[in-house]
């Protein structure tokens, strides 16, 4: 095979982007460059992508092919087990080294450090970049040496480290090899549903790192400015839904951190912008958990709640995943997330306390719907959530803090207008009454055309008797056993 220059792998994971990839420039520095993704679901452990996931990473795995085509290069694509398809298109392409992006889940490492295992064992070198998060979770730790556990505290250690640089711009060439490895049709992996029910997905979302690009300019431009008033209303575009784009890395931590920086020009814009960089902030706080407390997914942090008395309650279970709960910003959400494959953060934690707090189901049914239904599936942040709402991980809301959806609605969706869109039959209420129809007068009801318990649930639990157990389980929980 005749080529220029020594011949490197970029092992491609939740990297999918071609610009501030650290990895891609080192290898296009060094010479010839074969980009390969392997699809291997059986390494993902107990998380293999869910169902809305798998969509995202069809479309994502398209446009970086189409993104690399441009540049002269293309995307090989290859079915696991990961090292044997490595090893095969190193054999096949004579390259002397592979390189990737670090990844922090469990599986993950696990299988990156039998791939470093492998390429020393026949001489290749391997190298894992940084890029997936500001700061390296490893190195950071208290005056004790043990991890954080505090948000607030992490934050301030982790504003000592040396700030994140400037992003790193796309390489204007790729060099590939004189002849391509075979590649394996994207079909072949079977991740779009064999019945389409992906239609709001592709109404809502532009997968790819274009779309990841597009959606940041626009936050920045039209939303940053109010983001610190705005970010609570799922009643307005408030957020930069960049979460999916982060997820899958088609757009870099560092890049958002710069973007949202440099806007900071006025003392509201700075306002905003240290905002979101908190919020950036607890996505690193997510993964740094996940690190260092690797169990966390199946377990709770704090070993006392895994004798917490949850409940085992199917049909509430599926009328909470349905938005059939009878309480409509609970529905509104889990509609919304049904539909797009997204949630707003705020009505991710009201939905989430109704399940563990209202009908005592355990966080761990709550992560799994969320890991099959959203496309920002992301472990150490779903983790990190439903452990925070329930009380039972680091950091978490205090045990006495249950959201009640009425109260929250009316906050933070006060005209009803986000609860309009996703429960439609509820559409003719007027806003006192949009958030407990069950209160509003027969009149009322009668001329908005909702017949509760036909149109639209009514209220599958009550929410003083549901609050006081949950209260009661928990003094119980604190009580010392005896």
């Amino acid at each position: 095979m005749q080529r220029e220059g020594p011949c490197t792998v970029v092992w491609f994971r939740r990297d999918l982007r071609l610009s501030d990839h650290s990895a891609l420039r080192a290898a296009v520095r060094r010479g010839v460059v074969v980009p390969v993704f392997i699809w291997s679901e059986e390494e993902e452990g107990s998380w293999p992508l869910g169902a809305a996931s798998r969509w995202w990473l069809h479309q994502s795995l398209l446009q970086l092919d189409q993104a690399l085509r441009q540049r002269g290069s293309r995307l090989v694509l290859r079915a696991g087990p990961i090292v044997d398809a490595l090893l095969d298109v190193i054999k096949q392409t004579r390259a002397s080294a592979v390189y990737w992006s670090r990844r922090y889940e469990p599986d993950a490492q696990r299988v990156e450090q039998q791939v470093e295992q492998a390429l020393r064992a026949r001489g290749v070198e391997g190298l894992g970049f940084a890029g997936t998060l500001l700061y390296d979770p490893v190195g950071i730790r208290t005056r004790t040496g043990e991890p954080y556990q505090v948000f607030s505290a992490f934050w301030r250690r982790c504003q000592q480290e040396a700030a994140p640089g400037h992003p790193e711009p796309v390489p204007e060439t790729i060099r590939g090899p004189a002849q391509w490895p075979a590649s394996a049709a994207l079909t072949s992996f079977a991740l779009e549903p064999r019945i389409d029910w992906a239609a709001g997905l592709r109404q809502s979302w532009q997968p790819g790192e274009l779309g990841a690009q597009q959606r940041l300019r626009h936050f920045v431009a039209k939303h940053l400015a109010e983001y610190a008033v705005e970010r609570d209303r799922p009643d307005r575009e408030g957020t930069s839904r960049l979460s999916p784009h982060l997820h899958f890395g088609e757009i870099s931590p560092r890049q958002v951190w710069t973007a949202v920086r440099e806007r900071s020009d006025g003392s509201d814009l700075r306002r905003a912008s240290e905002r979101y960089q908190i919020e950036l902030g607890w996505r690193e706080f997510a993964y740094y958990l996940l690190v260092h407390f690797p169990d966390t997914p199946a377990c709770s942090l704090r070993p006392e709640f895994e004798r917490f008395p949850w409940q085992d309650a199917p049909k509430l279970l599926h009328a909470w995943q349905r938005g059939r709960t009878g309480y409509p910003i609970v529905d509104a959400g889990m509609r919304q997330l049904w539909h797009t494959g997204w949630m707003h953060n705020r009505v991710r934690m009201i939905v989430a306390s109704f399940l563990t707090k209202n009908l005592l189901i355990t966080w761990r049914a709550g992560a799994k719907w969320f890991w099959d239904t959203l496309v920002d599936a992301d472990l150490a942040n779903n983790t990190l959530g439903w452990q925070w709402t329930s009380g039972c991980g680091a950091d978490a809301a205090p045990y006495f803090r249950i959201f009640n959806p009425v109260r929250q609605g009316e906050r933070f969706d006060p005209n009803g207008d986000y609860v309009r869109r996703w429960v439609p039959e509820l559409a003719g209420l007027p806003a006192r009454w949009i958030h407990q129809p069950w209160a509003a007068p027969a009149a009322t009801i009668k001329e908005a055309g909702v017949r509760l318990g036909e149109t639209y649930s009514e209220p599958i639990v009550d929410l003083a008797g549901t609050r006081a157990r949950a209260l009661e389980a928990f003094r119980k929980l604190r009580s010392p056993a005896r």
